[in-house]
C-alpha cells in the first residue's frame, strides 16, 4: 500500500524536475542571446535563436538515436512512409517552428512574456476542438478562454499607465509559438496512440534537424566561426532543454495520468519566471504578474474534465 502511495508522489517529483530544467533552459537561452553566459571564466558571444534551435534539435537527435539503436536496434525504429510524412510535418510545423519562435520571443522580449504566451496553447487547442465539434462549449471553458485573453492583455501591457511597450515582433513570435505548440498537440495525439513517445520524439527531432539544415546549411555554420565555448554551451543546452527533461517527464507519466501531469507541468512558467528574475534580474510589473496568474489559472481550468460531459482536453508533453 505504501509503495502504491509513493507512485503519484514520484510522478509529481519527476515532472516538477523536468519543468525546472525547462525553466533553466529558458533563462540560459535569454542569457545566450545577450552574451551573459560564462564558460571557462570568459563571457561567450551572443548566439542567434536560429542556431540555438538548430543545434538543440540536431544534438538531441544524434544522442537519442544512438541510445535507441543501442537499446532497441534499427528494426524497431522503422515507420511506414505515410506515418513518416506525418512525423515530418509535425516536426517542422510543430517542433521546429515553436522552438524558433519561442526563443525569438525570449530574445526580443523577456522570459516571462515568451513562456506565458506560449503556454496559452491549451486555450487554442480547446477553441479548435469546440470549432470541430469534438468538445462542447461550457461555462467552464468559456471562463478559461476569458481568463486567458485577459491575462495575455495584462502580460503584454495593453492595459496600464505605460501602455504597450513590448517588442511587437517578440509578442507575435510568442503567440506564433503557442499556435505551433497547439498544432503539435492536435497532430500528435493520433501518432502517440500508435507509437512510443521516444520514437515520436526521435522522428520529430530528425525532421526539425533536416529542416534547419536546409534553412541554415553546414557551410553557413562553419562561416559563422563559433568558438569552442559556444559549441560546448550548445551541446549542454540541448541536454538540459530536451533529453534530460523529457526523460524525467516520461518517467512521471508512468506514475500519473496525463491530466495531472499537464497541470504539474504548469510549474514551468513559474520556474522560468522566478529563475530569470533571480539570475537575469527580469522583474515583472504588478499588472503583468496578475496576468501571469490569470493565464496559469486558465490553463488549469482548461485541463479539468467536465463532470457532466466526461470530457477533457489533454495535451501531449511540452517541447520548449
Amino acid at each position: 500500500m505504501q509503495i502504491e502511495n509513493r507512485k503519484p508522489l514520484r510522478g509529481y517529483l519527476y515532472i516538477a524536475s523536468a519543468t525546472f530544467l525547462w525553466g533553466v533552459a529558458a533563462t540560459l537561452g535569454r542569457a545566450a542571446f545577450t552574451g551573459r553566459i560564462l564558460l571557462t571564466g570568459q563571457t561567450i558571444h551572443p548566439i542567434d535563436p536560429l542556431i540555438l534551435s538548430q543545434s538543440r534539435a540536431t544534438f538531441s537527435f544524434i544522442v537519442l538515436l544512438f541510445v535507441l539503436v543501442l537499446l532497441r536496434g534499427w528494426g524497431r525504429l522503422r515507420l511506414p512512409a505515410a506515418d513518416l510524412r506525418r512525423m515530418f510535418v509535425l516536426g517542422i510545423l510543430g517542433v521546429a517552428a515553436s522552438n524558433y519562435l519561442y526563443y525569438l520571443a525570449i530574445q526580443r522580449t523577456n522570459v516571462a512574456t515568451a513562456i506565458i504566451l506560449q503556454y496559452t496553447a491549451p486555450v487554442w487547442v480547446l477553441l479548435y476542438t469546440i470549432a470541430r465539434g469534438l468538445q462542447k462549449p461550457t461555462l467552464q471553458r468559456a471562463a478559461a478562454v476569458g481568463l486567458a485573453v485577459t491575462g495575455i492583455a495584462l502580460v503584454i501591457g495593453i492595459f496600464g499607465s505605460g501602455g504597450f511597450r513590448l517588442d511587437a515582433v517578440g509578442v507575435m513570435a510568442a503567440l506564433g509559438a503557442a499556435f505551433s505548440f497547439a498544432f503539435y498537440n492536435i497532430g500528435g495525439h493520433s501518432i502517440l496512440a500508435r507509437y512510443g513517445r521516444w520514437t515520436v520524439l526521435l522522428y520529430v527531432l530528425l525532421s526539425a534537424s533536416l529542416f534547419w539544415t536546409i534553412v541554415n546549411p553546414p557551410w553557413k555554420i562553419v562561416a559563422a566561426h563559433y568558438s569552442g565555448d559556444q559549441w560546448l554551451f550548445l551541446l549542454v543546452f540541448s541536454l538540459i532543454s530536451v533529453l534530460a527533461p523529457f526523460s524525467l517527464y516520461f518517467a512521471g507519466l508512468q506514475h500519473l495520468e496525463p491530466t495531472r501531469a499537464i497541470v504539474v507541468s504548469c510549474l514551468e512558467p513559474v520556474f522560468s519566471i522566478l529563475i530569470a528574475a533571480a539570475v537575469l534580474g527580469e522583474v515583472m510589473r504588478r499588472l503583468q504578474t496578475v496576468g501571469i496568474v490569470l493565464v496559469l489559472v486558465a490553463i488549469v481550468v482548461v485541463q479539468l474534465p467536465d463532470r457532466r460531459l466526461h470530457e477533457e482536453v489533454t495535451l501531449v508533453e511540452p517541447m520548449e
